[in-house]
């Protein structure tokens, strides 16, 4: 194993910066490549027939360009749909996002979670057996918000984004039969932790969980005998379409310095 080899992160926009953010924190030295597929935003809005060969060819093509030593598909929408066809087409080690319902379950009190995530994802059957196996006991809502993915790219462009808009996005969850004993929510899709502060201050009784963390542990586990650089290097962002320009001056906070476009 090369040392400069990098690991690979994948998602529609800017949401893999939540799983990218805890892996940078558990191997900082490890060479970065974050590839945000623009063209293709929103994954929540799109078939499953789309992401199902979208997602597959597009990665083929960054496994032959950057030559990673894991990829990680950080987005829980193209996970729930693609996950298996990744792993039948590329030679290599593949994480995927799974909404963190096990966890959840573990910490609610009032056996009613919340899964939030896009359109798409919350309709998977993938989401049916999480909550089959870990959360038979539990109510769980599912409410797939595609504002709350534009609002978490918008922040990370450095718009301005309110409380009470993040709160209404989001609200339809809390109202369905059984939403008001929600004590715990799921965050199915990886740009919602982008947002965490504003749901937070927007729902003050719930304890919001997502599965970066997780994931971050998986890739240290699975590359825990290879070898990396001695010292931190910058990350590279590789868009397939041109990027809004006022997102790049936050991507230094995520240890990226350097932009290109597929």
């Amino acid at each position: 194993m090369d040392a400069n080899s990098p690991l690979l992160f994948f998602d529609s926009g800017v949401g893999g910066l939540s799983v990218l953010e805890p892996t940078r924190k558990l191997l900082p030295n490890a060479p970065i490549v974050y590839v945000a597929d623009n063209a293709g935003y929103p994954y929540g809005k799109r078939s499953e027939a789309e992401i199902a060969s979208r997602v597959p060819a597009l990665l083929g093509r960054l496994v032959e360009r950057f030559h990673p030593r894991l990829a990680v598909i950080a987005c829980n929408t193209a996970s729930t749909i693609a996950l298996d066809h990744v792993r039948s087409a590329l030679d290599l080690p593949v994480v995927g996002t799974v909404p963190a319902i096990k966890p959840a379950a573990e910490m609610s009190k009032t056996r009613a979670i919340g899964v939030l995530g896009t359109e798409a994802t919350v309709r998977q059957p993938y989401v049916d057996n999480l909550a089959a196996e870990f959360a038979a006991d539990c109510t769980i809502i599912r409410h797939g918000s595609p504002e709350l993915v534009d609002l978490a790219e918008a922040k990370l462009a450095g718009e301005e984004i309110t409380v009470d808009a993040v709160r209404s996005a989001a609200q339809p969850m809390f109202d369905a039969p059984g939403g008001d004993r929600i004590d715990v929510g799921v965050l199915a899709c990886t740009h919602f932790p982008l947002l965490r502060t504003e749901l937070s201050q927007a729902f003050p009784g719930v304890q919001w969980i997502d599965g970066g963390p997780g994931i971050a542990r998986r890739i240290a586990y699975l590359t825990r005998e290879q070898p990396w650089p001695t010292e931190p290097s910058e990350g590279v962002m590789v868009f397939t379409a041109e990027p809004r320009s006022t997102l790049l001056s936050t991507l230094a906070h995520y240890g990226i310095g350097e932009v290109q476009t597929l």
